[in-house]
Order: structure tokens, then C-alpha cells, then sequence
């Protein structure tokens, strides 16, 4: 799976032109409509979700999708409301409803109000516009965090029973009280990472002499919490991602904000998290959360394990912001 920067969508035409079939790039950047009952998607009744061609970007699933009749993909809701744009469109004689995807600015089809249950929605979209993800390929494809919709239902996903992710946001005591409370984590271990020095210990730490972050490895079952959801509901809520090397009162490197992903698919979901976190302005200073290939993680001492849990009155700088 492979995601463009956002600047890339619109201006480099050329080069979307390389990427994208003649067709898709007419419905995506010139407002084309492929033909009815002749393209990818109109007959599928597989289980899975479906894509922007151009930025990947989550856009409807099977679970929405019927029969209109029309010859074209038709879907009742969108999967995310934030990814669809929908402008007024008065060409060819008619007043309609264009929707397009809100971070490629691909144009994907028209709103009509002739579809099913309360809402008569139906989202007439162009299969060139799109591209399948099926069910067994959603966590491996970085899509993850819709895998549970789908497991509830019967369905098996390529999710693992267990997923590590490595994480670092200031002292590793307040992190861990939060995150192993999370439905869906496992367990948690705190410790040491990202640095020079081999099996350090907490004073190696101080004044940034290791090199390593104070971190948590977090064991969690992908198939109830995504690691998309643990990074954008958890892990940028419960610290300040915006001051480098400090959390709070903490100062020093081994307190920065740091993503250590462990495998490609996570780095993409981790990528495209902090773009959403930095879009979303709930932060007004720049993020400086690093990401970085996770490498040796070393436990730290006992005393320092589940430390609130021992002692609840014990310092803090994280809650959920």
C-alpha cells in the first residue's frame, strides 16, 4: 500500500497521470463518468471497504453498498463523513449533488435522494474513482481500524490475535496507567528504547545520556482496538505532541514524543495519523512526534512497572486531552 502526500494529488498532473488508468484519471480529475453496468465495481458484493484510487483514503464499505439498478457502485452512507465533500454541480442542464474525497479532491459521483431507509441516500459512485480493499487484506493493507465492523458480523480479517506497538510520550508511569485500561490491550510493559547504549538503566537515561525514550510496549488484539485507534484516540490525547523533548515538568530527550513503528504497515497508519492530528487544529503549534523503526527494547526496572497501579498517588503529567 503505498499513500501520496497530499501536495502530490493536484500538482503534479503528470505524474497522476502515470499512476492512474486513462478512465480514472478522467473521472477523478476531469469530472468523467465511466459507463453503467461496464466498470469494476457495480456487481460486487464481496465484503470489504472501499478507497480513493488517488490519496487511498477510506471511503464507503460492502456494508452500505445495494442494488440501485442504476449500473454504477450505489452506497447509503459514506464509511467516513469527514473524507466526502459534497458541492452543488448545475452541469449538463441539472442541478445536482457532486461529492468528491475531501484530501485528493478526487471527483468520485453525485448524492441522490432515491435510496433506501430513512435517509433516501444513495451515493451514485465511479468505480474508477475507487479501489477494493477486501476483508482479508484490510490490517495488511493498513486499514485495520474497520476490520472490528467486520469480525462482529462473522467475518474473518488477516488481523493477528496480537499486535506490539512501541510508543513514547513523556515519563512511561502516566502513559501506562492509561493505556492498559484500553479495551482491547493485552498488556503493558515500560522501558527503554531508541537509543546508543546497550541494556540501560533508568539513570543511564537522565540528561539525555542513552539516547532512549522512555517508552511502553503495548500488546494489544488488532482485531478489537486498531493500531490507528490506539494512536489517534489514545496515544495524541494522553500527551502534549507539540514540545521537544519535554513532557510537563520531565525535561530531556527521554521524554520525547516518538511513534516507534514495528513493521511497514504501521509505519503508513502512523504517517497518516500525524497528518490527521496535525489537520484536525486541535494543536496550534507544529507536532514533533518522531517516527522512527522500532529497535531493542529494554525492560525497565520492576519498581518502574504498572508504578500507579503500586502507588496511586504517585506523579503524572498525562490525561486525556
Amino acid at each position: 500500500m503505498k499513500e501520496l502526500p497530499a501536495a502530490d494529488f493536484k500538482a503534479n498532473l503528470d505524474q497522476l497521470k502515470k499512476n492512474l488508468t486513462p478512465e480514472q484519471f478522467s473521472v477523478t480529475q476531469q469530472c468523467g463518468t465511466e459507463p453503467p453496468f461496464n466498470n469494476a465495481y457495480w456487481n460486487n458484493h464481496a465484503p470489504g471497504i472501499y478507497v480513493d484510487i488517488v490519496s487511498g483514503e477510506a471511503l464507503f464499505s460492502s456494508q452500505d453498498k445495494f442494488d440501485s439498478g442504476t449500473g454504477w457502485p450505489s452506497f447509503s452512507q459514506p464509511l467516513e463523513s469527514n473524507h466526502i465533500v459534497s458541492t452543488s454541480d448545475d452541469s449538463h442542464g441539472m442541478q445536482r449533488t457532486e461529492v468528491r474525497s475531501k484530501h485528493a479532491d478526487s471527483h468520485l459521483g453525485h448524492l441522490f435522494f432515491d435510496g433506501p431507509g430513512a435517509s433516501k441516500q444513495r451515493y451514485c459512485i465511479n468505480s474508477a474513482a475507487l479501489r477494493f480493499v477486501p476483508v482479508g487484506k484490510l490490517w495488511s493493507e493498513g486499514y485495520g481500524r474497520y476490520a472490528p465492523q467486520f469480525v462482529k458480523t462473522g467475518l474473518k480479517t488477516d488481523a493477528p490475535e496480537r499486535e506490539t506497538a512501541i510508543l513514547a510520550g513523556g515519563c512511561f508511569w502516566g502513559m501506562q496507567d492509561i493505556l492498559r485500561k484500553v479495551a482491547g490491550v493485552v498488556s503493558t510493559r515500560v522501558g527503554y528504547t531508541g537509543g546508543h547504549l546497550e541494556n540501560p538503566r533508568y539513570e543511564d537515561t537522565h540528561d539525555s545520556k542513552s539516547g532512549h525514550a522512555e517508552s511502553v510496549e503495548i500488546v494489544f488484539d488488532p482485531r478489537k482496538l486498531s493500531y490507528e485507534e490506539l494512536l489517534q484516540n489514545w496515544f495524541f490525547r494522553m500527551h502534549d505532541p507539540t514540545t521537544k523533548d519535554r513532557q510537563g515538568n520531565d525535561r530531556g530527550s527521554q521524554y520525547r514524543s516518538a511513534i516507534f513503528y514495528t513493521n511497514s504497515v504501521q509505519q503508513i497508519v502512523a504517517g497518516r495519523v500525524k497528518k490527521a492530528v496535525e489537520a484536525s487544529g486541535k494543536w496550534k503549534a507544529p507536532i514533533v512526534t518522531e517516527i522512527a523503526l522500532a529497535t531493542k527494547f529494554y525492560l525497565a526496572e520492576e519498581y518502574h512497572q504498572d508504578y500507579l497501579a503500586k502507588n496511586p498517588g504517585g506523579y503524572t503529567c498525562h490525561y486525556l486531552r
